[in-house]
């Protein structure tokens, strides 16, 4: 039977539910910043368990992932139905039950999320809405970069995700369809950043549940791009103590940090030019499945996007100072060993002349014969040394900064 969830009772729960996850969100970004900086920080990862994309010649389609469908694959589908005066999550034990759940009189819209890509849940729900056979194909393609296909009656967005949980970045697509009441969200694993939106939903104030999917569809990219803003504050945060750390003490693991800082903003910048290219289709559509009064709001997306691009360049320009700055750092830390040895070796060239010159192997060397012949070699040295000291100090080589 599937279970249904019951919005909060009052506007009192939901500023409390939504105080709490802020405190949980910001304890959680404060303890990943000092984790980075003391170098727990690892490379993004790439979430999904589908094969990668069909060999060349392979027919277009779904068949090459059905023969292929794993029966492990976890599948969790969950419908969140609402409109001006309800607001209903139900979970399902399978797609059929989703499907086949009769809508509420008063319904406006349906958000049906499916967490785990299963080939044969992706065709039934594909088959059901009528979705064209290769934006099923692109679901199940879990390596494509953000794109919007426009068809007759839906719209196929694909997104991508980044989460941080581990001290490790997850790099998830997240595939929508867009229809005229109902948003189909497809993620290839448990867990995603539109929290905030189920709350905005479950809220009885606001005009939320009187607008349409579109709106939905736009509050959902919108999360995504704004979960990236306080993460790349952590990269802000960690590059500066990475500075001072560099500055102070360079180390191999400071260079380990800052290539996995470099690779990840590139990773991150690879994801975000498409993406705007994305948001930018959206806000220029001509179809009927995105109402006109909301191009505002895609174009404000748009702004956003453009502004965590221009922070992914920035850092990535820090990064390279930092590496530039490691070098130069190492490079004075060698110049600084290298003038220390040879300031050592210089005190020991005179000591050596003289004590080469009285150990050649002569028949008869006067001063050898000397009764305070050794007294004198050890004043000359420490004479001749104290003098290469003094001289070094007034040059400012030694003793000074």
């Amino acid at each position: 039977m599937p279970s249904v969830k019951q919005p909060l009772d009052s506007a009192k729960d939901v500023a409390n539910a939504a105080g709490d996850a802020i405190s949980k969100t910001a304890s959680f970004f404060t303890s990943t910043i000092i984790d980075i900086g003391k170098g727990v920080f690892s490379p993004i990862a790439t979430a999904g368990n589908l094969s990668k994309k069909p060999a060349p010649g392979t027919a277009p389609g779904i068949e090459h992932y059905l023969e292929k469908a794993d029966a492990t694959t976890t599948t969790v589908i969950t419908t969140l139905d609402y409109g001006p005066d309800l607001c209903e999550t139900t979970t399902h034990d399978t797609i059929d039950d989703a499907l086949e759940a009769a809508r509420k009189p008063n319904q406006t819209v349906r958000w049906i999320n499916i967490d785990g890509l299963n080939p044969k849940v992706v065709d039934r729900v594909c088959k059901h809405f009528g979705v064209h056979t290769l934006a099923a194909e692109d679901i199940l393609n879990t390596y494509q970069r953000p794109k919007l296909e426009v068809f007759d009656h839906h719209m196929l967005i694909i997104a991508r995700q980044i989460q941080l949980l581990q001290n490790q970045l997850k790099n998830e697509q997240v595939s929508f369809i867009l229809m005229k009441d109902t948003l189909i969200s497809f993620q290839e694993e448990l867990g995603d950043v539109f929290d905030p939106v189920r709350r905005r939903i479950e809220n009885i104030k606001g005009r939320f549940r009187t607008l349409k999917a579109d709106y939905l569809f736009y509050a959902l990219i919108d999360c995504i791009v704004d979960h990236l803003f306080p993460l790349l504050e952590g990269y802000g945060a960690a590059m500066e103590e990475l500075e001072e750390e560099i500055t102070m003490r360079p180390t191999t693991a400071c260079q380990q940090k800052l290539f996995a800082m470099k690779r990840d903003l590139s990773v991150q910048r690879r994801i975000l030019w498409p993406l705007r290219e994305l948001i930018d289709g959206l806000y220029r559509d001509e179809s009927d499945l995105i109402d006109d009064s909301l191009k505002t709001f895609y174009r404000d997306v748009q702004d956003h996007t453009m502004q965590v691009i221009d922070l992914v360049e920035s850092y990535r320009d820090t990064a390279s100072g930092l590496n530039d700055l490691y070098q130069s750092s190492v490079g004075n830390k060698m110049n600084e060993i290298m003038k220390v040895l040879t300031i050592m070796a210089s005190f020991f060239i005179p000591i050596t002349f003289v004590a080469g010159v009285y150990g050649m192997n002569f028949e008869y060397i006067p001063e050898l014969q000397w009764q305070y012949s050794y007294f004198v070699f050890w004043g000359i040295c420490l004479t001749m040394t104290s003098g290469l000291a003094f001289y070094f100090w007034r040059k400012g080589w030694i003793g000074k900064e």
